[in-house]
């Protein structure tokens, strides 16, 4: 099972490294690629640079998990029809979704949440939901499922979901062994969210 990476300038590093700490510990995960719509150095708004490969119009292997992280970025890309374009190809061809924070706006403008259950960063709840009128927010959520998409609350949430999404695909007996591998405190209840705002 191959993890598909999708990057754009100004992205959250934890969102993306995060849930590649938890992933890259399972043993069904054969490999990451970091991958844009052009292709070269992506750098996130910590100004950390990642060499990624240029999005190619081809179906990756066969049930990848796409990892959709958030970020400052976000606010320009969900203007950016080419981006959700490539992005609405690859949700299609993903056999699991994987969004961490402001990334749930970029999947909500594909119409890819439409009719779905979703939760974003709390902070960026009023705009990220301004993005997908006819998707159902979840105000008060760590992480929500809707078949296979997750979707993510802010930033360190990210690991949880990834946890809970091992924990869903693989038994919760690996999601505990690699959250204690990583000394991570996971957060086991996804209704569970402590920065939820009225």
């Amino acid at each position: 099972m191959e993890v598909l990476v999708w990057l754009f300038n100004e992205f959250e590093t934890l969102d993306v490294f995060g849930p590649v700490e938890v992933l890259g510990k399972l043993p069904a995960v054969t490999g990451f690629r970091f991958v844009s719509l052009h292709g070269g150095i992506i750098t996130s708004s910590q100004k950390v640079p990642i060499i990624t490969e240029r999005y190619q119009l081809r179906r990756p292997d066969p049930g990848f998990i796409l990892l959709l992280p958030g970020g400052f970025g976000t606010r320009r890309e969900v203007d950016h029809p080419p981006q959700l374009q490539a992005l609405r190809q690859l949700v299609e061809a993903a056999g699991f979704v994987l969004s961490v924070c402001t990334g749930a706006a970029l999947l909500a403008r594909t119409g890819s949440l439409d009719g779905k259950q979703a939760t974003t960063n709390k902070r960026a709840f009023g705009w990220v939901a301004e993005q997908g009128p006819q998707v159902e927010w979840v105000k008060k959520a760590r992480w929500v499922r809707s078949g296979n998409l997750y979707t993510a609350s802010g930033v360190s949430a990210g690991m949880d979901m990834a946890l809970g999404f091992i924990a869903d695909q693989f038994g919760q007996a690996v999601a505990e062994q690699i959250a204690a591998g990583i000394e991570y405190l996971w957060n086991r209840d996804r209704e569970a969210d402590p920065f939820a705002m009225d």
